[in-house]
């Protein structure tokens, strides 16, 4: 490297992840979340939950504080409970899949953001009530997941998405020309003037989600790539992906090269049957098809199902006790999207038997 831009530049592998994360900040936001930062916590110390390291957001647990790479509070509480609030870690690999540690450390900030004191003692005066939230762990990752990090997943209720089928090739491309793009212009560009990762992420943050900040200025050759990404985003027509959330401990990405197709038809019918079937498709984990069972030609929806969560779904059968098979019915037969709609979260079911969800022999 040329004195001109001597200096230590992120790594392309990094730089992906990064950007991969407020991908699926959009993502949140689009199905129903608020996006979260250290300023939707304006309480002070001992009551604080949120805050701000050159890390990123930091989350208080019971015995530590935990960096979370994307935060999502749902905009409505559910009866009877408490605020939902979603984890969000990103994995950009390209080819090890994402292993057992990833996982179990998941599981151990969830237990410890769980486990939050719902009472500060140690304040001055009389106790005063911490607020509580529900906390969810979610990880994306681009290349898979190993049995074990499936099977432990499974046993602590941690969502793994998939994005390694062809299906998410788009995203996975758009992330990886805009790393890459971003990544050519760092080294070109002297280590005095070149932009900190964190502040291309504000400013992707004000396309993106309109989370602008005052302070941030980038060159063209930052700036550009970043609105590309925003503005490809927007579109969804060739990248549609939403969360959808069965009655199960997990959740789904379904992808689809017409999203709003979809959506124009939940629109006018917000509940609706659909059919599922498994597909042949080159991915590194089982692939289901979701379509209207009324108008199959009005959309087409599609998830993936890490192995072992396909199967512990598939082995319950008749033979099991009447208990199991209540269970498999009641958890397995509707799936619930949420689309914002300006501020307004709309909400479409989608009923199916869960026999369906049995693999053909």
């Amino acid at each position: 490297m040329t004195g001109k831009v001597m200096g230590k530049v992120i790594g392309i592998g990094p730089l992906r992840g990064y950007l991969l994360e407020e991908v699926l900040a959009w993502l949140l936001r689009s199905s129903g979340f608020e996006v979260l930062t250290h300023r939707d916590d304006q309480d002070k110390e001992p009551w604080k939950v949120l805050k701000e390291d050159k890390n990123g957001l930091l989350v208080r647990g019971r015995g530590a504080w935990h960096q979370v790479d994307a935060l999502g509070q749902f905009r409505y509480v559910p009866p009877f409970s408490l605020p939902v609030r979603l984890f969000v870690e990103a994995k950009y690999l390209t080819s090890t899949p994402v292993g057992l540690p990833t996982v179990r450390n998941g599981h151990g900030v969830i237990h410890d953001v769980n486990e939050g004191e719902t009472t500060t003692l140690t304040a001055l005066g009389p106790g005063r009530p911490r607020t509580r939230y529900r906390y969810n762990y979610a990880i994306f990752s681009t290349s898979g997941f190993s049995k074990e990090a499936q099977d432990y997943a499974l046993a602590h209720q941690i969502s793994l998405i998939d994005l390694s089928a062809p299906d998410f090739e788009k995203l996975r491309d758009l992330v990886k020309t805009t790393a890459d793009t971003l990544h050519a212009a760092l080294k070109a560009t002297p280590a005095s003037q070149r932009p900190k990762v964190h502040k291309m992420r504000e400013y992707l943050r004000g396309p993106l989600l309109d989370m602008y900040a005052d302070d941030v200025y980038l060159p063209d050759a930052f700036r550009e790539p970043l609105d590309h990404l925003a503005q490809a985003l927007h579109s969804r027509s060739k990248l549609g992906l939403v969360l959808a959330f069965p009655a199960a401990p997990f959740v789904l990405g379904l992808a689809s090269e017409d999203l709003y197709g979809f959506v124009n038809y939940a629109r006018e019918h917000p509940t609706h049957p659909v059919r599922l079937r498994r597909i042949n498709q080159a991915a590194s984990h089982p692939v289901w098809e979701l379509r209207s069972a009324e108008d199959p030609d009005a959309y087409v929806l599609r998830f993936g199902l890490p192995e072992r969560v396909e199967k512990w779904i598939v082995a319950q059968d008749e033979g099991l006790s009447s208990r199991t098979r209540y269970v498999k019915r009641s958890m397995l037969s509707t799936m619930t999207l949420y689309w914002m709609d300006g501020d307004h979260a709309q909400t479409f079911q989608l009923q199916y038997e869960p026999g369906e969800l049995r693999l053909a022999n």
